[in-house]
């Protein structure tokens, strides 16, 4: 269980990384909307996995390929901006999140 610590910095990660891929969407993200559903940290803070969910872009592998080969650009970025508030800057390890498709794919099955 995630203690009140880890959640108020899981907040501010979700928070800082979402406007990084609003302001960088052309050139990060390749003009897709990238939207991140879940970060979690580590207890010793030096990890976070971060979900994401791919919108609009011609190739949403290509687009995770392209964030994930920049997750270094993307720590230094968090770094400058929260610097002064953290101790440390998480490693970040992105997947995709596929709620979304599970729970159409779940809508499709039972419509038929």
């Amino acid at each position: 269980m995630a203690s009140i610590r880890q959640k108020k910095i899981e907040a501010v990660l979700k928070q800082e990384l979402s406007t990084i891929f609003r302001e960088q969407a052309r050139t990060l993200c390749k003009g897709a909307m990238v939207s991140v559903t879940v970060v979690n940290v580590a207890p010793d803070m030096s990890f976070a996995k971060v979900y994401l969910s791919i919108f609009g872009g011609a190739d949403n592998k290509e687009v995770f390929q392209n964030i994930s080969n920049a997750k270094g650009e993307i720590r230094f970025e968090i770094g400058k901006r929260l610097g002064k508030s953290f101790r440390r800057i998480p490693e970040f390890a992105f997947a995709i999140d596929d709620s979304l498709d599970y729970a159409e794919e779940i809508d499709r099955l039972l419509k038929d």
